[in-house]
Parts: structure tokens; sequence; C-alpha cells
């Protein structure tokens, strides 16, 4: 199995009680205390994922060595004390039923950590989709590196718009065993997994191999997790143990219909509008047919403006010159959804908003083969809620 990118792994899944067991991802809600008290509630004292994950909204408690000790405390007592079930060389098929009623497919299993690499340029067969920040590694580090087990939330995307690997599993599902069944928590809406067969998991490696044989030679791009998946590369190296060299995931097609691209907008907060579109248009301004169009927004009115491309989507061009201008000029920025929203913020004086046309699905893997990946906060998939949640786990000593 293991001339495959994507391959079976011994999957950890809870004997009961998946409702309380299953968390969503760590690095959500970080700003809302009340979600995750009442997760808290919910869970009581069951076994949970909310107990071997650290929620980033409690690094900043100054108790996380401690918290962390607690974490690899209880995954050592859920191993050896039976609350886990190990499923032998396994892949699960997963429905999950988001808040707008739509159902995401996947297919869970695991990658070499040896395909994976998350620098800028990379022709790696699993690439980061966008700027990776080193900085944010490091404390991620300390929760994994003595860690027994691995919970991931990482969402690989294929670029399979004929369909080939996870749609044949759709139809012959009534087939499988069922790994789990149950609504998830806090309005995360539901979610089935079924176990993979094996000649089911030798057809999926199959095709997912031949993925790679496309024009940006990619198997796979982060849609969500990246830096879970940068840490689990940066731990295989102080590793020896086999398992840790390769990582638990979720695959999902891009094309798959419940996966929508949503435009990440900027807006400069306390700046002279003028001077600093004075400043871009000097620079970038353009008036060819390949120019890419922005709408700028500040004190109730809007101009639109046209640059010459330094990346293939309009978002690069901007935030690539963004850079270098809110760092020589000490601006702050916030990355906004919805238009709605960035006219509103624009009306205050010395705002500036940019509007532009959001990356479509399949421009994603062209974008970061050509520009090597996108930058932080190009687009978002779907809501908070929506985010995968911690389930399956896999023993990594």
């Amino acid at each position: 199995m293991k001339k495959y990118g994507l391959m079976p792994a011994d999957i950890l899944l809870p004997k009961k009680g998946f409702e309380k067991w299953a968390v969503v991802a760590c690095d959500q809600f970080t700003s809302e205390a009340e979600y995750w008290k009442q997760v808290e509630s919910n869970v009581g004292d069951a076994p949970s994922a909310l107990r071997v994950t650290l929620p980033e909204i409690y690094l900043e408690d100054g108790d996380t060595e401690k918290r962390i000790d607690d974490i690899n405390s209880n995954m050592l007592d859920y191993l050896n004390n039976g609350v886990l079930d190990e499923h032998k060389s396994s892949m699960i098929y997963v429905e999950r039923t988001q808040s707008d009623g739509t159902v995401r497919h996947g297919i869970v299993g695991a990658i070499e950590l040896s395909d994976y690499d998350y620098v800028k340029g990379s022709k790696a067969l699993i690439r980061a989709t966008e700027q990776t920040v080193v900085e944010r590694i490091p404390p991620r580090v300390k929760i994994r590196k003595d860690a027994p087990i691995e919970l991931p939330h990482v969402l690989l995307l294929a670029d399979d718009p004929e369909k080939t690997v996870i749609e044949p599993i759709t139809a012959i599902k009534d087939k499988l065993i069922i790994a789990y069944d149950f609504d998830l928590m806090q309005g995360g809406g539901h979610i089935t997994g079924w176990f993979l067969r094996e000649e089911d998991i030798i057809r999926v490696g199959k095709a997912v191999n031949a993925l790679a044989e496309n024009d940006t030679k990619m198997m796979f791009a982060v849609g969500d997790g990246n830096h879970s998946l940068a840490t689990a590369k940066e731990c295989s190296k102080l590793n020896d143990s086999p398992l840790a060299k390769s990582a638990l995931v979720e695959v999902v097609n891009v094309h798959d219909s419940s996966i929508q691209f949503e435009p990440i907008y900027r807006v400069l907060f306390s700046v002279d509008p003028e001077a600093v579109l004075d400043n871009l248009k000097s620079d970038l301004g353009y008036d060819g047919a390949d120019a890419q169009k922005f709408i700028c927004c500040f004190d109730g009115k809007e101009v639109n403006i046209s640059l010459k491309p330094t990346s293939k989507l309009p978002v690069g061009t901007l935030q690539t010159w963004l850079d270098k201008y809110i760092k020589v000029n000490n601006i702050k920025i916030d990355y906004i959804h919805g238009e709605d929203v960035v006219r509103a913020l624009s009306k205050e004086t010395g705002n500036l908003g940019f509007i532009f046309d959001g990356m479509k699905k399949e421009e994603l893997f062209p974008a970061v083969a050509s520009d090597g990946s996108l930058p932080r906060k190009t687009f978002s998939m779907g809501h908070a809620a929506d985010k995968r949640y911690y389930i399956e786990a896999r023993r990594i000593k």
C-alpha cells in the first residue's frame, strides 16, 4: 500500500460516546470563550477529544505547559484503559452534513510526510496553498513532540474534476460497514463514516496516484490545517518512530459541490486613503488587457483602479504590494469576509477597503503551481461550524 499517495492507517476510534468525543478544530472560535465553555459543559467528565487537544483560545492563559502535560497523560489513559479501539489498515469514507444542509464527501487516510512541503515554490506532491507562518510552528511542536497519538483536522484538496477518487465510494457506500453516525455538537451538523474494504482502498490509492500526472504535478493542496501538517513534518525529524513519518488527513475533492471558496478582502486603518492609492497606482497602475481590477472604498465613496498583475490572482498582486507598504509605514490591516462589511468599515474616516474578484475553485491548483503558494487569507472554505471535527486518531509513537 505504501506505493500510494494516500494509504490506510491503524485508525483509533472511541468505543462509544461519539457525540461527546468529537470537537471542532482547535483554531476555530478563538475569540468566543462562550463557545468553548459550552463545549466543556457538553463534554463533562466523558472521554473527549477536548481532553487531548489544545483549543487556541487557551494559549494565552499562562498554563500551556500544564495543559500539554495533561493532554499527554489523557492520551495514555485513553490508550491504556480501553477508551479507544484500533482498526488496522483502515480508510474511512466520510459524509459531513454542513450548516447549510449540503454534504461534504471525504476519505480519511494517511500520507507520507516526505511527500509534503510547505516551503514556497516547492514541487512536492502535497503543497501548502497559503504562505506558512513559520513562527506558528514551534508552539505546536511543543504540543505534538511528546504526544503518543495524533488527531487530525487537516483537509487536503484533490483536483479531481473527473471525480475518480471519492465519488465511486459514494455509489457503493451501502455495501460498507458504518464506522460512526451521529450529530456533531455546537451546530456542527451531522457526520457518518464507513470503513472501506481492501479492494476499495487499492482503487482509491491508484486513483490518487493518477492525480499527480496532471499539469501541476500536484497530488494534493492543503485546504485546512496547514500549520498542523507543517508541525507534523517538523516533529517527524525529532521522532525516530516510523509512525511519525506519516500523518492522518481527510481528502476532499475541490470540485465537490459543497466546497465553496469565499474571498477575504482587505481593510487598512488610520491611513490617508488618497495617498495610499497614489502610491499603489504609481507602482502598479496599468490599463492593459490583462489588468486586474479593484474597488477601493473610503469616505463613503468607491474608486475603481486597474493594476499590473504580479501574481496570478488579484489578491496576490495586492497583498504582495501591501506587505511592503504596511511594513514601511506601520499600518494596521484586517482581513474581512463580506463586501458589505468592507463598505461599512470604510465609511469611517481614515479607513481604506479593497474589494476584488475572488479565486475560483478551478484556479487554485494552477495558482499554487504558478506562484508557489498564495498569500495568507486568500480564501475561506466554509463557516467555522463547518470546519473539521476531531474524530479519528492514530498512534505516532
